[in-house]
């Protein structure tokens, strides 16, 4: 995305230039310094070892090839080709969930052009395009994301879909991974510009509701190639047309496949242009409290009145916000047993362009205060970073921990080395016409700071090396004044005294991101989203490397939604307590269901695993908890009545 162009300092290029079947192909920026750097940066990333108290010794490898994942994701034209600053180049999610029952997590690609696409997991980081068997593609819909959750408390995954004016889809999973689309009777069928998708019991019945985040209009009424809605010319402006608002919904869960919008009966105002949201119980009363993403102004955190109403206590808790946040997630970075916040900003960086030197420092701003809609005071132009101080009070510590990095998508959190520290990756960069820019992989180093990582692990550079990918084709013969009129000026520059056909390579870019066990050796891996590119399947050798400890809880509610999300999961072992909130979130629009998992460092025996349930129920187990497997707990006591 690309406010204000004006703004943002341009890339001159000097052709590089290679035949290819043909054309001349040319990678774009020619002289990139976020190439060039690579070499140093990794070089400074290795001389900083010595800081670490924590384990980095480990390897991922991007296996797309060997995983049998063949998913690319295609780019609309406004995003691609004709590079119009527009709220499509937020890219897609993925998702995963186990949609068969067979105990090995399946993934859930969203695209913008050419469908989505289902893939089983054979087992062993193999997977197998079950696409059409599903009935999951969507093919003749703009996708954006999707998230799994069991609406209907039947013991299956239900898959939940949203795209850009396409109408979103709710697909009821028969329990063998085969779905049916029932979001006209569910209601659940809106036609917008919608984007994340968050799942949440708010009102503690035991159903499932939804929270749909709405971005706004960003679309002209003409369609261009694919079925895409051409994006309006000033679309980040947008916030400063009311006119252009689209409030985000919330969905109440009635039972039997059925949802009612409740949005303005429980208060939910108008919250911005919202790209995604989450949810976490920061009063301790058992009702899990709203915060809401504003990629063009101030976030909201709406705190949840016992389940009848929502009241904005934004000021209260978080009275400076990123101004353009894209994604968010609660987790305990210290292992106080608190829920502390991290939330990217994406936008601020796009005011001004910065080299690789300046990637750790807050956004240089260079947009008006009437722009912002606020005083320059009233926001953080950069990632923000909330210790829990309890009691209601939170520290912003960002830059103390090292938490900062440049054109940030969606975090992604788990404990990558299992050693009982919550890490974050941070899916990452821009694309054409851009620089390139490094995905960012922060190892916690034991609460006092994050460390960067990526480098010393093989996320970067991508891919073993390789920083570009076809972006388009370009014929610089044409006098269609259709097609020159859509030109951006780099396209003009590139075609500049040239009357040949051209292949554009441009920079690599992730959007978003899970981690999971995708080969069900006992550590976690990674599957990207990259924009208009091939995932990547980044595979973590660490259990091969040496022995490792740890434990994964998958929950099954009873009188909570079957499940479990909402809950609390505590695991005490080797004399410390590890905490996780069952929220589903595992990146920016990207909503799974997956077992927690909890690395616990050197020690070989788990003491207890404390669970409060969203239904207020409080279990403690202490016996069977084997390490290196999967527990799994039942909510106990009878099942209401429903």
């Amino acid at each position: 995305m690309h406010l204000k162009r004006r703004h943002i300092v341009g890339v001159l290029l000097v052709g590089v230039a290679a035949a290819v079947s043909g054309q001349t192909q040319v990678r774009y920026p020619a002289k990139d310094p976020g190439v060039e750097s690579l070499a140093a940066r990794a070089k400074a990333q290795r001389d900083t070892t010595s800081q670490f108290k924590v384990d980095y010794q480990f390897q991922f490898k991007d296996l797309v090839k060997e995983s049998g994942i063949t998913f690319v994701q295609r780019a609309v034209d406004d995003a691609g080709r004709y590079h119009k600053p527009v709220h499509y180049d937020h890219g897609t999610g993925v998702v995963v969930a186990d949609v068969d029952g067979d105990g090995l997590e399946d993934v859930y690609f969203v695209n913008q052009i050419g469908g989505n696409q289902l893939w089983k997991n054979l087992g062993g980081g193999k997977f197998r395009n079950i696409t059409a068997d599903a009935g999951v593609a969507l093919a003749d819909r703009i996708g954006v994301t999707a998230s799994f959750a069991d609406v209907d408390n039947d013991g299956d995954q239900d898959l939940f879909v949203t795209t850009v004016r396409g109408g979103n889809v709710l697909f009821e999973n028969d329990g063998h991974g085969h779905f049916k689309d029932i979001s006209k009777a569910a209601g659940l069928d809106y036609v917008g510009h919608s984007s994340g998708a968050v799942f949440f019991d708010y009102d503690g019945d035991g159903l499932i509701d939804l929270y749909l985040c709405n971005v706004g209009r960003y679309t002209t009424e003409v369609k261009g190639r694919g079925g895409a809605y051409e994006g309006v010319r000033d679309a980040f402006e947008g916030h400063l047309h009311g006119d252009r608002t689209e409030a985000s919904i919330l969905y109440k869960n009635l039972g039997h496949n059925r949802f009612k919008d409740v949005t303005m009966d429980v208060g939910l105002g108008k919250a911005g242009w919202s790209g995604d949201a989450t949810v976490a119980d920061l009063n301790g009363d058992g009702f899990p409290d709203l915060y809401v993403l504003n990629m063009q102004g101030a976030d909201h955190f709406y705190e949840n009145a016992g389940g009848r109403k929502f009241v904005d206590k934004t000021a209260q808790y978080f009275p400076r916000t990123p101004w353009g946040s894209m994604g968010v997630k609660f987790f305990d970075y210290n292992n106080d047993g608190r829920p502390d916040l991290l939330v990217t900003d994406m936008h601020s960086d796009m005011s001004k362009e910065v080299g690789p030197d300046q990637e750790k420092l807050k956004s240089q701003i260079q947009w008006t205060e009437a722009f912002l809609r606020g005083p320059l005071k009233s926001f953080i132009f950069g990632n923000a970073f909330y210790r829990n101080l309890g009691n209601g009070k939170f520290d912003e510590i960002s830059d103390r921990l090292g938490v900062e990095n440049y054109w940030p998508w969606g975090p992604s959190v788990g404990d990558f080395n299992a050693d009982g520290w919550q890490d974050v990756f941070i899916a990452s960069s821009m694309n054409f016409p851009f620089r390139y820019g490094i995905n960012s992989l922060l190892l916690n180093n034991r609460g006092d700071k994050f460390l960067d990582s990526e480098f010393l692990l093989g996320v970067e550079p991508r891919r073993g090396g390789r920083t570009h990918t076809t972006w388009f084709d370009v014929d610089c013969s044409t006098k269609d004044p259709e097609i020159l009129k859509r030109w951006p000026k780099s396209v003009q520059d590139l075609c500049k005294g040239r009357s040949d056909k051209l292949t554009v390579m441009a920079t690599l870019g992730s959007r978003s991101s899970v981690i999971f066990d995708l080969d069900q050796d006992g550590d976690l891996d990674l599957i990207t989203s990259d924009f208009n590119s091939q995932p990547q399947v980044l595979v973590s050798d660490l259990a091969q490397r040496r022995t490792i400890h740890w434990a994964k809880v998958a929950l099954v509610g009873t009188a909570s939604n079957r499940n479990g999300l909402g809950a609390t999961v505590r695991v005490t072992a080797g004399g410390r307590t590890l905490t996780q909130w069952h929220d589903g979130k595992s990146g920016y629009l990207s909503q799974s269901v997956l077992p927690l998992y909890f690395g616990l460092g050197d020690t070989a025996a788990i003491d207890r695993v404390d669970v409060e349930w969203p239904s207020g129920r409080k279990q403690s187990v202490t016996s069977g908890l084997k390490v290196n497997s999967t527990i799994r707990l039942t909510e106990p006591g009878p099942p209401p009545r429903r």
